[in-house]
């Protein structure tokens, strides 16, 4: 028969650098989603260079959520710039 053992010893810091990392991903995962609904956006209702507008800012945006979440930083400025930035773009093409 197995033995079953219960270690009652807690890994604090184990359990924190998982955690951080679960948010982390969490973060990054929501941010490409909101990349892809921009692109999307771009796509369906852009006037002039939709496709390659789309293109260019779905692969710009995932680099720099890529490039943020190596970082380190909590603070997420260059994806959220980045986003800002592809949202205003693809509204001057739509409008």
């Amino acid at each position: 028969m197995a033995e079953h053992t219960v270690d009652h010893h807690l890994d604090i810091a184990a359990h924190r650098s998982t955690y951080a990392n679960f948010v982390r991903g969490s973060v990054a995962l929501g941010l490409i989603c909101a990349f892809v609904l921009v692109a999307l956006c771009a796509f369906a209702f852009g006037h002039t260079l939709h496709v390659f507008t789309g293109f260019a800012g779905l692969i710009i945006g995932i680099i720099a959520v890529m490039i943020d979440a190596r970082s380190g930083s909590q603070r997420w400025l260059l994806s959220v710039g980045v986003l800002v930035l592809f949202g205003l773009i693809t509204a001057i093409s739509v409008g």
